[in-house]
């Protein structure tokens, strides 16, 4: 059996890098690993790293580097995992958790870093636009509302803006976003595991752009 791509997809926010991330992971039956995901997995399970992350997430707080760290270094002793593939979605977030990254992974190095690319005005709108139930956290749009207004199709939950979707509030948080992911993707581009893709356009063919990255990449490596 051909095992999957071992992935990092990077993005700023508004990117659309969970939607696509999640389509990768079935298109190449790997798993979709993110952050939020990873943590209150940990934390179910009763895994020390998972735990203390729990404690910042249950006050809003950052969760430290050396615990998201603790997190995926407990995930990936899953042999089987690394083997299998995976995409990674929203780690790493810093170029220190990057360099833990490699140390991880070790004699199974990751295959490619897509960095999914759009203009931040682009991402600006769709920010601007997003609204999420309060109660389930479905995502929605404001051109692309749930059937009844403003009402979850999910759970029936209240479908808000959120406090920090403000015109201002995304600006500084892609700002920030830029200023740390420059280094990661300095950081990936000089490993040569580093591509750039576009992700502007309709979301099924941002989707065919990164299969077709990835499919490249993979074969120039050899991988079958």
């Amino acid at each position: 059996m051909m095992r999957g791509p071992r992935l990092v997809l990077l993005g700023k926010q508004g990117a659309g890098k969970g939607t696509q991330a999640l389509r990768l992971s079935e298109h190449y039956g790997t798993a979709h690993l993110s952050t939020g995901d990873l943590f209150r997995a940990a934390a179910r399970a009763g895994t020390q790293a998972g735990l203390s992350a729990q404690r910042y997430m249950d006050v809003g707080e950052l969760v430290p580097d050396e615990i998201v760290i603790g997190v995926v270094e407990e995930l990936f002793a899953d042999t089987k995992l690394v083997e299998r593939g995976f995409v990674l979605d929203g780690f790493p977030r810093t170029l220190h958790q990057a360099e833990e990254l490699d140390r991880v992974l070790g004699a199974t190095p990751l295959d490619l870093v897509v960095n999914l690319d759009v203009p931040t005005e682009i991402a600006l709108v769709r920010l601007a636009g997003r609204r999420v139930c309060e109660d389930c956290g479905t995502t929605y749009h404001v051109d692309l509302p749930p059937a009844v207004p403003w009402i979850c199709d999910v759970c029936g939950g209240k479908v808000v803006q959120r406090d920090d979707d403000t015109e201002s509030a995304i600006l500084r948080r892609l700002e920030l976003y830029e200023r740390e992911t420059l280094p990661i993707i300095q950081f990936y581009r000089r490993q040569q595991r580093l591509v750039v893709v576009a992700g502007n356009g309709p979301g099924a063919e941002v989707f065919e752009r990164l299969v077709a990255a990835v499919d490249t990449f993979r074969e120039l490596c050899g991988e079958p």
